[in-house]
C-alpha cells in the first residue's frame, strides 16, 4: 500500500455576505440521475448529497459528519463514494484536509458526479476510481455575494484567491501543468472517466462502478422529487437560500399542523401532481 503525499489545502475565513451554491446546470443533471447504491461496509463514507449543510432538509455532506466517520473508522483503509453536484467550497476544502490527513489508504470511487467542491474532495484519494458514465467537473470558485460595488470588488479579488487555492490542490494531485488546469477551470470542464484519467484527475476507469446504480424500485422518491424541484428552481435563477425557503414552505403546507417548520421541510413529501406542475412552471 502506497500513500500519496498531498499538501494541506489553504483554509479561508468565510465572508459574511457569501452564499454557497452548486452550478445550476450541474445540479439539474445530477438531479436526473437515479440514487446510487451505497456500500454498506463500516469503512465506507458515502457522499450522495450537496457539499455543505442544508438546514431545510437536514442533509448535506459536512466536515463534521466526515470527521465523525473517520473517528469511528480509526486507522483503517477507508473508501469514499461520491455522487455530488458540489456546493460549499469551504466545507469541501475542510473535508479534503480531513481525508488527506487520514493515516491509512483512502480510495475514492465516483458513482455519478464529482463536481465543483466534490471534485476537490476527490483529490484527497490515494486512488481515484471512476465508474462508467460518471463525470468529474472542475471550474472556478462559484457563489453569490451580496453588497455594494466595494463589496463586489473585494469579492472578485477574494475569488481569485479561492481559484488559486483550488488550482494548488488539482496541480498537486494530478501532476498537470498549472496553465492547463487553469484552462480547464476557466472552461468549466466536464470530464468522463477516460479524459479524467488522461488529465490526472483519476487513476482508474472501473467498469464495475456504474453511474446511477441505485435500486429504482426502492429509491427514496421524496428525495428524488426534491432534487428535481430544486434543480428546476435553480435553472429559473432562484438563489440557494430562496430555493430552500420555497421548498420549506411547500413541505410545511403538506406536513401535520403540529410539526415544526424544520421537521416539515425535511420530512414531508410533496404530492406528485403539485410537484410536476411546479417543475413545469419553472423549467426554462
Amino acid at each position: 500500500m502506497t500513500l500519496r503525499t498531498l499538501p494541506e489545502a489553504t483554509t479561508f475565513q468565510r465572508p459574511q455576505n457569501f452564499q454557497w451554491d452548486a452550478p445550476s446546470d450541474v445540479l439539474a443533471k445530477w438531479a436526473e440521475m437515479p440514487l446510487a447504491a451505497a456500500n454498506q461496509d463500516a469503512e465506507t463514507i458515502t457522499m450522495f448529497d450537496v457539499i455543505g449543510e442544508d438546514f431545510w432538509t437536514g442533509g448535506g455532506v459536512t466536515a463534521k459528519r466526515v470527521a465523525g466517520a473517520l473517528r469511528t473508522i480509526g486507522d483503517k483503509d477507508v473508501r469514499v463514494q461520491i455522487n455530488s453536484p458540489g456546493g460549499d467550497l469551504f466545507e469541501g476544502i475542510a473535508i479534503y484536509n480531513l481525508l488527506r490527513a487520514h493515516k491509512a489508504k483512502v480510495t475514492v470511487e465516483i458513482l455519478g458526479w464529482a463536481a465543483s467542491a466534490a471534485s476537490i474532495i476527490a483529490m484527497a484519494g490515494d486512488e481515484i476510481r471512476m465508474g462508467i458514465g460518471t463525470f468529474m467537473m472542475v471550474h472556478n470558485a462559484w457563489g453569490m455575494v451580496i453588497g455594494n460595488r466595494h463589496d463586489l470588488a473585494e469579492a472578485a479579488t477574494l475569488f481569485e484567491t479561492f481559484d488559486s487555492a483550488i488550482t494548488d490542490i488539482y496541480e498537486a494531485r494530478t501532476g498537470s501543468k498549472r496553465k492547463d488546469i487553469v484552462a480547464l477551470m476557466d472552461a468549466e470542464s466536464f470530464m468522463g472517466p477516460s479524459e479524467a484519467v488522461k488529465n490526472g484527475f483519476a487513476d482508474v476507469v472501473d467498469d464495475k462502478l456504474e453511474a446511477g446504480t441505485g435500486d429504482t424500485k426502492n429509491m427514496d422518491r421524496g428525495l428524488m422529487a426534491r432534487r428535481q424541484t430544486e434543480a428546476a428552481l435553480a435553472r429559473a435563477g432562484f438563489s440557494r437560500d430562496k430555493r430552500s425557503e420555497i421548498l420549506g414552505e411547500i413541505g410545511a403546507k403538506t406536513a401535520p399542523r403540529d410539526a415544526s417548520r424544520h421537521t416539515a421541510a425535511r420530512d414531508a413529501g410533496v404530492p406528485n401532481a403539485a410537484l410536476l406542475q411546479l417543475i413545469n412552471t419553472f423549467k426554462i
